[in-house]
């Protein structure tokens, strides 16, 4: 798989039967995938969230989560982390249970891993609105349309003023701009987007400043390619 491949299929465990994606997540220990550098600005941006806003309890839901390397390690560092309640939503039972082992050690009582279909609305149930939104893998992953359609449904995953941290690679042609628009139609602000540049990853991150909406439940929001 090319490196630009490899940044943007971070925690799926559907789609691509011939991958063993317990195996695959080896591949963060790899510096020319990319994906140490991208992990990297997304905890990052993570920290930022949760230090600016000290004393506030904050729920957070992870789609596609792998093996929770992009929350679970800023959570185990992270003061006041009583304070954050999670959610992580995987399909591979064999990544749920490494993100599940890691919680348990760090001790991270309020971080609840699903073994479930992020696609699926309703793998949400009961996890929003959320004050942060992890899409990091998702949208490198799926077509076009469906990214739109999961940007336009997101403010049904938000709790006011929410944030949505996201990833996509920026190969040609690149989707980026035409996400960043999407966002804002949809009732976002940029706060950040971080990228080497053209064919390497971006991380970018929004801020729901509409109204926040209900979550529709029974809809899927994209289908893996």
């Amino acid at each position: 798989m090319a490196a630009e491949n490899a940044v943007e299929t971070a925690g799926y465990g559907t789609g691509m039967a011939s991958t063993d994606w317990l195996d695959w997540h080896g591949r963060y220990d790899d510096p020319h995938t990319g994906l140490p550098e991208r992990l990297t600005v997304v905890q990052g941006f993570i920290r930022d969230v949760l230090d600016r806003r000290p004393g506030r309890d904050i729920r957070i839901v992870s789609a596609c989560a792998g093996q929770g390397r992009d929350l679970l390690p800023v959570l185990a560092d992270q003061p006041g982390r009583e304070r954050v309640r999670a959610r992580l939503i995987e399909l591979d039972p064999r990544n749920a249970e490494s993100a599940r082992a890691f919680a348990r050690n760090a001790d991270l009582d309020r971080v609840e891993v699903v073994t479930a279909d992020a696609s699926e609305t309703n793998a949400y149930l009961g996890a929003v609105p959320a004050d942060l939104v992890l899409m990091c893998g998702v949208f490198g992953n799926i077509s076009d349309e469906d990214v739109e359609r999961t940007v336009r449904l997101l403010p049904g995953f938000c709790a006011r003023e929410a944030l949505v941290i996201w990833t996509r690679v920026r190969r040609l042609p690149d989707l980026t701009p035409a996400i960043c628009r999407w966002f804002g139609e949809a009732g976002f602000e940029e706060r950040a987007f971080e990228s080497p540049g053209p064919d390497s990853y971006s991380v970018g991150m929004h801020q729901l400043i509409g109204e926040p909406a209900p979550l529709q439940s029974d809809r899927r929001l994209f289908t893996f390619r």
